[in-house]
């Protein structure tokens, strides 16, 4: 018998169910529905009567209460209803950090603390770190060293051997293992190259150390091998003194010199015109820029000079490759603080084949002489430059016959406002060297007004732009004028002109000792002032 419809649990329990018999659809939605939210945490709205929603500006002062000049804000804003109390910022893209970072690296960074306390715990030994140059003559006993530099492979962590290259008023490189080593030790032997017979004013080591040059009075410039001890090319091209060089950081065969004849001479060991001079061979310069720091538009061929009236010429005291354009040559003259780059890339094409030859083009230079915003109204000349490592990396600096140790952007080549002096540094003469630790947070320099001083400045911080004027360490140890200086790892070179180089290095424990016993130490060290 078949239940009645009445019966069934199906039509009795239809309402109390959730199931559908009508047949199911599948809608697809191009978006994924929102889900429901808290009522708890549910915004208040709006009423629909109320007034529009203005955008207030934030005064500082709070003085205006003008309607006008809270409306309209561009960074901050907060909305007049009080119910909502969030605030909205406007963010920066990942594209505008990255120019202000070009414009402005420290923005991106925080200030680092100073390292003003390590620099005032530099000792020197009178046995361990004191090197002599011995004379050549027989009518002295010491020369004078004019210029030091350390090899590019001179950290003892990775292996290498600190190889100190010391050119003298003779003619003479002296190359000292200056190790760290105990006072009652023996000298390293040292590796003596003798290439010119008048002073030497720089010498360089190559990138891989395998060759020293060297620059001259004797209007040449020479390449030798330290390993050999022979001298492998000369290089004239110059017609007066040749003070400074640079060896290109990217090939072992190109580099730069300056002379006091206001040209730069860029040299290819591999080609050029080369004659035969005994066993020795001797180069031209494949370019040369004539008067490089002169007011004339051409430099293709040196400024005629007639009679005692006519000026000397704006000397070349430094040239250096920098790190960030390999391309470009940055120089410094004895004339004003104006600093100029040359691009190596492009030089200018000659329409003819009788036209002028071929030089480099200026990219850009300092359109402000730092020399003469320090009560000089007349500019003064830049002695020496080094470029910023590390920390200090997109800086150059530029010791001036000012006293002053200036600072520029190594990009655009402006200056900044960042400067170091110090009351006892004084510079009176063009032998006065710069160099930046391996490190990036120190700059050594030397002076020629106090006999036996060299400074130290504490850079790491220099990029700043709250940093203004700073001054440094005093190092004082020796009887002539400090001229040449340069760093290792953990150490600093100087020389003075009583014929010895000293080595500093830094060093707390001795350096409060000599503080506390000053009249016993002090036959045996020397530390900072």
């Amino acid at each position: 018998m078949l239940p009645s419809p009445s019966s069934s649990p199906r039509v009795v329990f239809a309402s109390r169910t959730n199931t559908i018999d009508a047949p199911t659809k599948t809608v697809s939605l191009p978006y994924l529905p929102t889900p429901a939210g808290d009522s708890r945490y549910k915004r208040p709205s709006i009423a629909k009567d109320s007034k529009p929603l203005k955008r207030l500006k934030f005064d500082r002062d709070d003085s205006s209460e003008s309607e006008e000049n809270d409306l309209e804000s561009d960074d901050d804003v907060i909305m007049e209803d009080p119910r909502i109390t969030f605030c909205r910022e406007r963010r920066r893209t990942p594209f505008q950090l990255h120019s202000l970072l070009l414009t402005n690296p420290s923005i991106c960074r925080r200030q680092t603390p100073s390292t003003f306390a390590i620099l005032q715990s530099f000792v020197s030994s009178h046995k361990a770190d004191m090197f002599k140059c011995q004379s050549i003559g027989e009518d002295t006993y010491l020369t004078p060293p004019y210029t030091c530099h350390y090899s590019n492979m001179s950290d003892a962590k990775a292996g290498g051997v600190p190889l100190l290259a010391v050119g003298t008023e003779q003619g003479t490189v002296h190359i000292l293992n200056t190790s760290r080593r105990k006072d009652w030790d023996f000298e390293p032997p040292r590796t003596t190259i003798q290439p010119h017979n008048n002073a030497i004013f720089d010498v360089r080591w190559s990138t891989d150390d395998s060759l020293v040059a060297t620059c001259s009075g004797d209007q040449s410039t020479r390449i030798s091998c330290p390993k050999s001890s022979t001298i492998t090319h000369v290089l004239r091209g110059h017609t007066s003194t040749v003070k400074c060089m640079a060896w290109d950081p990217t090939n072992t065969s190109l580099l730069a010199t300056g002379g006091r004849d206001g040209a730069i001479c860029l040299w290819d060991l591999r080609v050029g015109k080369r004659h035969q001079n005994g066993d020795i061979m001797a180069s031209s310069p494949v370019m040369t820029i004539h008067g490089a720091h002169e007011d004339t538009l051409d430099k293709s061929k040196p400024k005629a000079r007639r009679g005692k009236q006519n000026p000397a010429p704006r000397s070349i005291t430094n040239t250096l490759y920098p790190d960030s354009e390999p391309f470009s040559l940055i120089s410094s003259s004895s004339f004003d603080g104006i600093i100029r780059s040359w691009d190596l890339r492009q030089p200018s094409t000659p329409k003819k084949k009788s036209s002028k030859p071929q030089i480099p083009q200026e990219l850009h230079s300092s359109l402000l002489d730092p020399t003469t915003l320090h009560g000089s109204r007349r500019p003064r000349g830049i002695i020496s430059m080094a470029p910023g490592k590390g920390p200090s990396a997109g800086l150059l600096f530029a010791i001036g016959a000012d006293s002053r140790v200036h600072t520029y952007n190594l990009s655009t080549l402006s200056p900044q406002t960042t400067s170091m002096f110090h009351d006892n540094l004084k510079v009176t003469s063009f032998y006065v060297g710069l160099s930046v630790s391996t490190c990036g947070r120190w700059l050594a320099c030397a002076s020629s007004g106090t006999p036996g001083s060299s400074f130290l400045f504490d850079v790491v911080n220099a990029s700043w732009p709250c940093s203004t004027t700073q001054k440094g360490v005093e190092l004082k140890g020796q009887a002539g004028e400090v001229g040449a200086l340069d760093w290792a790892p953990d150490a600093l070179a100087t020389c003075s002109d009583d014929g010895t180089v000293r080595i500093w290095r830094p060093d707390l424990e001795t350096h409060i000792k000599c503080r506390e016993q000053p009249e016993e130490r002090k036959w045996d060290w020397n530390w900072s002032m």
